[in-house]
């Protein structure tokens, strides 16, 4: 399971939001009017044969107002903290203060499970620190589901599973998550894209499932209407497409018929043509020249017409 891709379809659908709750001390307040626009994940290289260095997503926020300068924010989720390297994040973060020309900037990390095993880097000696950096840390796992159960920003909602819960809660969390895909999003691919994510990390087994069908009637009959009718919708549009596509098919092929009706008419005029002329000069034609003319091209033709003016014979006209 790709859990970065995960998170950053989560973040790039959902922009405002994914800063409001991952980076709430930097953005919850701040995003008012704000223009949020993905940046470039890939940087340059310095040399041909580098690799490159990849996190997450950048997002570049800008206010048209000019209130505010333009903050980068880099958001990289973890699953695994061990294998999270704050010195490859620094790295990172200094190339795109370098490339997009500034020095406002706010790492993010999200650990989907487990704690930030380093949360700042500092290079010096004992007498002075040359470099610090530091970063913002969601521990999605410390956060206990309450807090958001009721939230408006729907990352948050989406998250509720990837929160903390005592072990009764979890299918709470998961009506509280599904309930607020449904308040939330309109859409009816997004919606049925983020129940995939739900039911991804709330892994719920059949017996939980049967509970929460039970427990939350309205929400589990919400969902399956509506997942019963978007499957019906993609079943009669694909019926008008293919309904389409057939009529098409069937008038490209009229006129194709047509177009072929008239090509065949000319040739079989011309193969008429050129037996009258064989009889007129030579008399009866034999049955194997006649099938000979009647079966071959229009170029072919057209060669024999030309010969009958100074041939002696059948033979003459029709040989190789």
């Amino acid at each position: 399971m790709s859990h970065d891709q995960n998170f950053k379809n989560l973040i790039l659908d959902y922009p405002h939001q994914a800063l409001a709750f991952f980076a709430a001390e930097e953005a919850a307040d701040q995003l008012s009017g704000a223009e949020v626009t993905p940046g470039r994940q890939e940087q340059l290289k310095d040399r041909l044969g580098d690799r490159f260095r990849e996190l997450d997503v950048p997002l570049l926020v800008r206010w048209p107002d000019g209130r505010r300068e333009a903050l980068l924010f880099v958001l990289e989720e973890e699953s695994d903290p061990r294998r999270f390297s704050v010195h490859r994040l620094a790295h990172y973060c200094l190339d795109l203060a370098e490339l997009y020309k500034t020095d406002r900037v706010v790492p993010v990390v999200i650990f989907l499970r487990g704690q930030a095993p380093r949360r700042e880097l500092a290079l010096g000696t004992e007498r002075h620190t040359y470099l610090h950096f530091d970063f913002i840390t969601c521990e999605l796992g410390a956060i206990a589901y309450e807090q958001f159960r009721d939230s408006n920003n729907i990352v948050a909602r989406l998250n509720l599973p990837n929160m903390r819960y005592a072990p009764g809660h979890k299918i709470d969390a998961y009506a509280g998550a599904v309930k607020g895909l449904v308040e939330l999003e309109e859409d009816p691919e997004k919606r049925l894209k983020y129940i995939d994510f739900i039911d991804i990390y709330a892994d719920l087994d059949d017996n939980e499932r049967a509970k929460y069908q039970r427990d939350y009637p309205n929400e589990a009959k919400t969902m399956s209407q509506f997942a019963e009718r978007f499957i019906e919708q993609g079943r009669l549009e694909a019926r008008r497409e293919m309904k389409g596509f057939t009529e098409r098919f069937i008038e490209q092929g009229r006129l194709e018929g047509r177009q072929q009706g008239r090509q065949e008419g000319r040739l079989e005029g011309q193969a008429m043509v050129l037996l009258r002329q064989l009889q007129l000069k030579f008399g009866n034609v034999p049955e194997a020249v006649r099938r000979k003319i009647e079966h071959a091209d229009p170029q072919t033709l057209l060669v024999w017409s030309e010969r009958v003016l100074t041939a002696a014979g059948i033979e003459q006209v029709i040989g190789d």
